[in-house]
């Protein structure tokens, strides 16, 4: 019996020396999963690459939108401080509407108090149509509006023509209230 007490004990103290030694002191628990080097293909650099020039083209045009839409209310304020102001047209017509005569008046009245000044009638079209098509039409549009300047009594000596088409437009949304705000003549003073 004191022998199986013996081996009996060196058994237990065996395995207790196995369990401390084996176990570790603390455990080291994480809620994140380790980080792994994740390395990118070509194709998917090029991917990234190739989104963050389409964002940049985006932005740019963005910017370039936004400073064509200042400079041309700025173009309409120095305008309206001259005195003169802008006609509109209904789609391909070229004749000065009813609501644009009291404006025409307005203007040559305007014209007559400042003798000294010229004036450039600049025909602009909706983005509607041909090139071609266009500059005819904003240059009849502007020869509309010189000759009901003209029939006023401003001398046709005082006013250049000029057709931008479709090249200058105000708003640039493919909408009705957008291509009105195209269809016209801006009346711009030239000493």
């Amino acid at each position: 019996m004191k022998r199986t007490t013996v081996v009996m004990m060196m058994v237990i103290l065996v395995l207790s020396v196995f369990a401390l030694y084996g176990c570790p002191k603390s455990a080291d628990v994480s809620s994140a999963p380790e980080a792994q080097k994740v390395e990118k293909t070509p194709a998917e650099i090029a991917a990234e690459e190739a989104k963050a020039a389409e964002a940049k083209k985006a932005a740019d045009e963005a910017a370039a939108k936004a400073a064509a839409e200042e400079a041309a209310a700025k173009e309409r304020a120095a305008k309206e401080a001259a005195g003169l102001k802008t006609i509109f047209f209904d789609f391909d017509k070229s004749f000065v509407r009813d609501d644009a005569k009291a404006i025409m008046k307005a203007n040559a009245a305007w014209l007559k108090a400042n003798p000294k000044t010229k004036v450039r009638i600049e025909g602009n079209c909706d983005e509607r149509g041909t090139i071609e098509y266009n500059q005819a039409l904003g240059q009849r549009r502007a020869a509309a509006a010189k000759k009901y300047l003209t029939d006023l009594g401003i001398s046709g000596k005082r006013i250049s023509l000029i057709s931008y088409g479709k090249e200058k437009p105000v708003c640039k949304d493919a909408t009705e209230d957008c291509w009105q705000q195209n269809r016209r003549a801006d009346l711009v003073a030239a000493e």
